[in-house]
């Protein structure tokens, strides 16, 4: 499958404010073609009148909407997909299931070919590599580096986004490469030239 181009995962340690939308909003006028809820913080009746916000959004700009892990929301929502941690791959066959939802994508968060091969083998439709740079994300978390992260997307069985320290300076190095971006876009002054700076490589 063709995974998109520009991916914005969400994460803070807030309720969703006006702020946050404006945000969000701004970054899919700016071109980001996927949202990836990732709002660990929130109970579920939170996380569902967010993704259901989200969702209007989101089709207003013809973006996709993925909720991390829990797919009991994005049935609800019925976003276009679930993303799971590398600790969950073994439950995309069952998770899938359930879902009864043949055009919803199940995705992963991978770390190394081992992961990768692992997702292909249960069923996901596309992969997650990081962290390329250094993140503040997961500041103990040794970075691949450009040349691993390329060696391991060459070899992978599954299409490929990259995240981790990804911004506008690097953005250029990854040319062919989907990727995904936290801070760079969500911290940024202007989020809607952040995210199209993020495109114009």
């Amino acid at each position: 499958m063709k995974v998109a181009e520009l991916t914005l995962i969400t994460g803070g340690n807030s309720k969703p404010s006006s702020d946050l939308y404006q945000i969000l909003t701004a970054a899919l006028a700016g071109g980001v073609s996927q949202i990836i809820l990732r709002e660990k913080h929130l109970d579920s009746a939170h996380l569902l009148a967010f993704a259901s916000r989200m969702r209007n959004i989101t089709h207003q700009y013809q973006a996709k909407l993925i909720i991390h892990s829990q797919a009991d929301i994005a049935k609800a929502v019925n976003a276009d997909g679930v993303h799971l941690a590398s600790s969950d791959i073994s439950e995309i066959p069952a998770m899938r299931n359930w879902l009864n939802a043949p055009n919803m994508s199940l995705s992963t968060s991978c770390h190394n070919l081992e992961e990768l091969q692992a997702s292909h083998q249960y069923g996901a439709d596309f992969a997650m590599l990081s962290p390329v740079f250094p993140t503040q994300s997961h500041p103990n978390a040794p970075a691949l580096g450009l040349e691993t992260f390329k060696k391991i997307a060459d070899a992978s069985p599954l299409p490929i986004i990259a995240l981790g320290g990804i911004d506008s300076d690097n953005r250029p190095l990854l040319k062919g490469f989907g990727v995904a971006t936290i801070r760079a876009i969500l911290e940024a002054k202007k989020p809607k030239q952040a995210a199209q700076a993020l495109l114009s490589v």
